[in-house]
């Protein structure tokens, strides 16, 4: 790497290009004098670069933005190209709907503004044009309000520029900026609040907490910039380096900024039913998502020092990193632990972390990648971080019984990884007392499942080691993971062990298999039945395929069209199930991948497994265990996945046949041109036109095959866009027989428990005492809750639990799937919905966000 890419690529960094150098005026003017001679021969490379880094390591944008005013005292052809450059990819980006490029490239603007290298009324001109685009947008009658996820973006996007310049718009346009302010007070007036109850993590049915008059993401933001606003815009988060610089760029020829557009919104619906506003509003969110739902984990103690922006300011630094090194492990560590502040915000980098690690509906990354974030900066702050990664667990494990089921799961992923990367080591003796409260408590639930995800990480003996120091903990404990084989002993039936031994020899043999299936239909389902049938095959086969996951896969790949002859329809297929469930009775995990890849194999469908999983036996665990939601939630995924990826296929295959289609039509202009040139030869001495036959066989044979390739291509459409439609059928049936389901299971109980009416606030056995559960944190991050009380009795009762856990992923299904759901929403009300008990129905519209 150049010495001038590497100086402006680690800028404020404690760096060898700069021998360990810290100081922003030093690093600021040893940059400087480098690009500044390399200007003259490589200067649309350092434009180029500079941006880039500028874009993607925007916590430097200050810094960024002074070197370019200093360089516009020396060069101010270089400092216009950087603004129209800025100007011309922010055009783009609002047209694109790059949200995240929006923002950061308005943050770079405001930033050279306050270098002298922007005029403030450019700047000025942005933030009215973004103003006037978002309050035409929420007006009724002008605009479409379905759309006000992008008008509250677009405001988002200037107050999080005023923390970067406004102290100088202040100083140098203040009655615009006053004029700006009270725009936005005026936008914030018509807009509604926005409270999404389906994307909480938190649903607080039944306890003391209103969150009703909460303030949204846009109303909190403002309330802290009309904060930094009566201090004058004094902030000390955001650096300033070009103070450092005040009495060079003072001299600058500030330039200007033409004027941007943005792009305009769809049209209104022209019916007024919530199902067709809200595909627009749903289409929105998509499009301009909220980019932090906060979660309040620790106590205000631990924060209190902090300004009200100062929160803001360093979220955004967070996020930005989090977002712009995801590819870079220990440079995303790095980056996140020397952040330019002049406070400790440990606590607060913990919960926006965990706030990502649980966003709903989805996190911008898999989990998988706070997992490896949280694991290096334990490790770069050995002496801070862990305990409080341990603070917020113990925090959100006290508030487990009000969490998002989804949410739920996912931190029980999190955490059961995250122990896996630090010796399992945890002290359990501390939630040794969740074997006192019933089996269906959430936080017994919570420990039981993330040590079986432990285990599926190591072993069995290696996890009952690691909770030595609470043995009392072993009770949850999944069984060790041994196969259920029913004829490896001479208990059970003599005739089905024989039936196994002689299919036995026939795998070891290495049969073909039509010899296995005919021996299977003349000798043993006349004789035998169904049951028994079925019974020995799966066994036996299973057996075969229990060493490993490789092995499992080798028998169903050899050996899945002998299941498949005997469970031919969907009553079979849920008997096959039935007997995987048996025979991996002691292990979750491969009771989940066998029965994921009979999916895979066309063995069973998810239609039979979505049934499967709402038979009696099943359905009575849905608050005790995971395994059942695992096994559906594979089942509906690999469904989705289906349609996501023929979806994908489309435009290619598209493109493809434009492309076919021009080679062909290419290929046949060329053979016609050459067939209308013709040569001159002699013939017994008499001149006759004649072709050339070589050339001519060649354009002949390449017409023939671009326009074989052309019709290959459009047949490949065709097959693909009727395997779509039939796909897409599926999916309908899918959902419109999952929720069914749903509704179906619920109805009983929820009719039993009087529609969970005493959640909502009765004093009897259901009520929450507001002295036993006090959510208010204490000084280590931790609910106040009484243990000793809850081991005389957990007071939520089983049905009730089994109801708000069956609810919770109703919900959880709803939102996951959302994009997919609407598209038939009418029908799933028609259907299902509308006929449904109305805790289902506002458990599925709060997942759909309607």
């Amino acid at each position: 790497m150049s010495s001038w890419r590497a100086l402006l690529l680690r800028i404020a960094e404690k760096s060898p290009e700069y021998d360990g150098n810290t100081q922003y005026k030093d690093q600021i003017e040893t940059c400087f004098g480098v690009v500044r001679r390399e200007l003259s021969h490589s200067s649309d490379e350092i434009l180029s670069f500079l941006l880039q880094c500028a874009e993607q390591l925007p916590h430097k944008v200050p810094l960024y933005g002074t070197l370019v005013g200093l360089l516009n005292l020396e060069d101010e052809d270089f400092a216009r190209k950087v603004v129209e450059n800025v100007h011309d990819d922010l055009q783009i980006a609002l047209h694109s709907g790059n949200c995240n490029r929006i923002r950061i490239l308005m943050r770079f603007l405001t930033v050279l503004m306050c270098n002298k290298v922007l005029n403030p009324s450019s700047l000025v001109v942005l933030f009215d044009t973004l103003l006037s685009s978002a309050a035409t947008t929420v007006d009724e009658e002008k605009g479409n309000p379905c759309w006000q996820s992008c008008a509250d973006f677009y405001i988002t996007c200037i107050l999080s520029c005023l923390p970067w310049g406004g102290t100088e718009l202040f100083e140098q346009v203040p009655e615009e900026i006053d004029r700006i302010m009270v725009a936005i007070q005026a936008y914030m007036s018509i807009r509604r609040h926005v409270y999404d109850a389906g994307c909480s993590a938190f649903n607080y049915t039944g306890s003391t907490i209103q969150r009703d008059d909460e303030k949204d993401f846009l109303e909190d933001a403002w309330s802290r910039i009309q904060d930094l606003s009566d201090k004058d815009w004094k902030i000390d988060t955001v650096p300033r380096p070009h103070h450092l610089f005040e009495a060079q760029l003072v001299n600058g020829k500030p330039h200007d900024f033409f004027p941007l557009t943005c792009p305009d919104l769809p049209n209104p619906p022209t019916s007024t039913s919530w199902i067709a506003c809200g595909k627009q509003k749903h289409e929105a969110d998509l499009k301009y998502p909220c980019r932090i739902r906060r979660l309040k984990i620790f106590a205000p103690s631990k924060t209190e020092d902090l300004l009200p922006i100062d929160r803001f300011i360093v979220e955004e630094y967070l996020l930005d990193v989090l977002l712009f090194l995801n590819g870079c492990r220990k440079e995303c560590a790095s980056s996140l632990v020397g952040l330019p502040v002049n406070f400790r915000y440990e606590y607060l980098m913990a919960e926006t972390i965990f706030s990502q690690i649980l966003m709903l509906p989805e996190p911008p990354f898999k989990p998988l990648y706070y997992t490896l974030v949280i694991m290096d900066l334990c490790k770069a702050l050995p002496g801070a971080f862990p305990s409080v990664v341990a603070g917020a667990v113990r925090s959100l494990f006290d508030k487990i019984e009000y969490l998002d089921m989804e949410c739920r799961n996912r931190l029980i992923l999190w955490f059961s990884h995250h122990l896996s990367n630090f010796q399992f080591v945890w002290p359990w003796e501390e939630w040794s007392y969740v074997l006192d409260l019933p089996k269906w408590a959430p936080q017994r639930v919570f420990v039981q499942e993330v040590l079986e995800r432990e285990v599926r990480l190591s072993y069995w003996d290696r996890i009952k080691r690691s909770i030595e120091n609470a043995p009392i903990l072993e009770e949850l404990l999944p069984p060790k993971g041994t196969p259920n084989f029913m004829y490896s002993s001479d208990d059970g039936d003599e005739k089905e062990r024989g039936l196994s031994s002689e299919l036995s020899r026939m795998v070891k043999e290495k049969l073909a298999i039509r010899e296995i299936i005919s021996w299977i239909e003349d000798q043993v389902l006349p004789s035998h039945g169904l049951d028994v049938t079925l019974r020995v095959v799966v066994q036996t086969l299973l057996n075969f395929g229990s060493k490993s996951f490789t092995h499992l896969i080798t028998v169903l790949e050899r050996y899945g069209q002998v299941m498949a002859k005997i469970c031919s329809d969907e009553d079979k297929q849920i008997m096959l199930i039935s007997e995987v469930r048996f025979f991996w009775k002691n292990n979750a995990q491969m009771t989940a991948i066998c029965i994921d890849r009979m999916m895979g194999y066309r063995l069973i469908s998810n239609v039979s497994i979505v049934r499967w999983v709402f038979s009696a036996s099943n359905v009575d665990e849905f608050h005790v265990s995971d395994r059942p939601w695992e096994i559906l939630g594979n089942a509906v995924s690999k469904t989705y996945n289906r349609i996501a990826d023929l979806r994908k296929e489309l435009p290619s295959l598209k493109k493809s046949i434009a492309t076919a289609t021009e080679a062909a039509a290419n290929a046949e202009a060329e053979l016609e041109e050459e067939r209308s040139k013709n040569t001159l030869t002699l013939v017994d001495g008499e001149p006759v036109l004649s072709e050339n036959t070589i050339k001519m066989k060649r354009l002949k044979s390449r017409a023939e095959k671009t326009k074989e390739q052309e019709i290959s291509t459009r047949k490949s459409l065709e097959a693909k866009e009727a395997l779509l439609e039939k796909a897409a059928y599926e999916i309908q049936e899918l959902f419109i027989l999952l929720f069914k389901s749903f509704s179906d299971a619920l109805a009983g109980p929820l009719q039993e428990t009087s529609g969970l009416s005493r959640l909502s606030g009765g004093e009897d056995e259901m009520a929450i005492d507001r002295e036993e559960v006090d959510l208010d944190d204490d000084d280590d991050g931790q609910a106040q809750k009484s243990h000793s009380k809850r081991k005389d009795g957990y007071r939520v009762g089983e049905k009730e639990q089994w109801c708000l856990t069956t609810l919770g992923y109703v919900k959880a299904f709803a939102r996951q799937y959302a994009s997919e759901i609407w598209s038939f929403a009418e029908r799933l009300d028609g259907e299902v919905v509308l006929r449904a008990d109305p805790l289902v129905r506002e458990a599925v519209y709060s997942g759909l966000r309607r």
